[in-house]
Formats: structure tokens, C-alpha cells, sequence
């Protein structure tokens, strides 16, 4: 299927690895162009290599830095001719009980997982309707249909950010000129932060990281992780020509891990 996405330019946040990588893998394989942003300019360079050699025609720009920065977000959309696909990204704040929680670790919280998305939204989207076309894909979470009790910091974020997409997505003066906000909702991916929760879980428990890991595979229905690329590929799809009547969604990919009807 041709997704009739093929020489346009997309911003795709934390990029270099996990979920993010993927996104940018498939968007790669469309023929689009990318501006790819990471915190350390090495793994970012590495993922732009490997970008490239998908597709030879398209280009691929990087710029290193936190996101959340004023500073970083400026170079990301100046290295952007024009931002027709924004990806929003950012990793989850850390587990822990709300009574241990500070006003700066909650206001960290809101800065990267919904006031940096915001911003950047806030950036592109009257462009995208100015010229008939643009796609926001939001990364959030499960834990925003599903939350999960320790991660309080990301379920209050992220369920921020939702709850401004499900308004923005539903206005004239942009789903009325072809651009779409949409949010992909990850549930256990196979990914670096996967393998580091386990690792975590099983020094604080004392069981074997595997052993840890087929417990929470046996809990999924499909009996496994979920793949980044499987993740880039929903994200490609929100991404294309063919999605411009889908927007203001939330789309979980869990494994069949939710267990609710809606």
C-alpha cells in the first residue's frame, strides 16, 4: 500500500532507540524525510546512518538535546523545511509513591511528557493547515486507559496531554484542512527501557531478570513483547494519506493486555 507520504518532512522526537527509532525506521521506508532528535549526539548519529541506508534518496538531519529545552526545540524545527509529520516522544518520569514526590518532580513531569509536546504542536499544526496536510502522532502510554499505580508522575502527564489533543484534534480550522492529532498508547515493548525496569525490579526482588520477563509475557495474551517495528508500522499508517479521516483517537497496542471492552 502507498501510503502517499513519500517526500515530505517529519520531526520524530528520541529517535535514536526504542519506540521512537521505530517510528522513524518506517517513516524512512515511506521515502519521508527526517529531522530525528535524541539526548546524546552519538546514538543519534548511529540511528541517522542506519536511516539512511532505507531509503538513499530521502535525508536525514539530527540535532542532540533535550527537547524539553526552548533551545532544542527552536534547532529541531529550523533543521525542518517544513514539519508535515511531528512525532512527539519523550521517556517516562520515574516510578515511586506520590508521598515521596516534590512540586519540581511533578512540574519535570509536566514539562516533558505534556507541556514540550504542547509546544511543539503549538509550533506546527496552523502550517500543516495552511498547506493541506500535516499528521501528529503523540507517544504516550497504556497506564493513560489503564493507569498504573506507581507510575503517578506519567499517568498525571500524559492523561494531561490526552485530554488537549482530544479538544485541538476536534477543531474546524484543522481537522477541516487534513491535519489529523492522533496517540499511540504502548503497552510492554521490547525495548532498552523494558530491559532496565526488569533489571530494576529483579535487584529489588531478587528474582532472575527472565524469570521476571516470562511472568510478564505470560500476562499478555499474545504471550510475547511487542517489537518497535510492529510500533513504527501503526505510527507509519496515523502518518499517511490514507488515516486523514482518523483523528482525536488514542490507539492502544498492548498484546491484548487491557482487558476492557472500550
Amino acid at each position: 500500500m502507498d501510503y502517499k507520504i513519500a517526500g515530505r518532512w517529519a520531526v520524530v522526537c528520541a529517535a535514536s532507540q526504542g519506540l521512537g527509532l521505530g517510528c522513524a525506521q518506517a517513516l524512512a521506508g515511506e521515502g519521508v524525510n527526517l529531522v530525528i532528535n535524541a539526548r546524546t549526539a552519538h546514538t543519534l548519529e548511529v540511528a541517522a546512518q542506519a536511516l539512511r541506508t532505507l531509503d538513499p534518496r530521502i535525508e536525514v538531519r539530527t540535532v542532540a538535546g533535550d527537547i524539553a529545552l526552548p533551545e532544542v526545540r527552536h534547532a529541531v524545527l529550523r533543521a525542518c523545511p517544513q514539519v508535515d509529520i511531528l512525532v512527539n516522544n519523550a521517556g517516562g518520569p520515574p516510578p515511586g509513591d506520590f508521598r515521596e514526590w516534590e512540586r519540581s518532580d511533578w512540574v519535570k513531569a509536566l514539562e516533558q511528557n505534556m507541556l514540550t509536546p504542547i509546544e511543539l504542536i503549538k509550533a506546527t499544526v496552523d502550517g500543516m493547515a495552511q498547506r493541506g496536510f500535516g499528521r501528529v502522532v503523540n507517544i504516550t502510554s497504556a497506564a493513560v486507559k489503564a493507569p498504573i499505580d506507581i507510575l503517578g508522575l506519567s499517568n498525571g502527564a500524559r492523561s494531561g496531554l490526552t485530554g488537549f489533543v482530544a479538544g485541538l484534534a476536534r477543531q474546524p480550522s484543522l481537522a477541516g484542512h487534513n491535519v489529523t492529532l492522533n496517540n499511540l498508547l504502548p503497552g510492554a515493548f521490547d525495548t532498552a527501557r523494558l530491559q532496565k525496569n526488569l533489571a530494576v525490579a529483579a535487584q529489588t526482588s531478587g528474582e532472575p531478570v527472565e524469570a521476571l520477563a516470562q511472568t510478564r509475557r505470560e500476562g499478555i495474551p499474545a504471550q510475547r513483547f511487542g517489537q518497535a517495528q510492529e510500533f513504527g508500522a501503526a505510527c507509519a499508517f496515523l502518518c499517511s494519506a490514507a488515516a486523514g479521516y482518523i483523528t482525536g483517537q488514542n490507539l492502544l497496542i498492548d498484546g491484548g493486555a487491557y482487558p476492557g471492552t472500550f
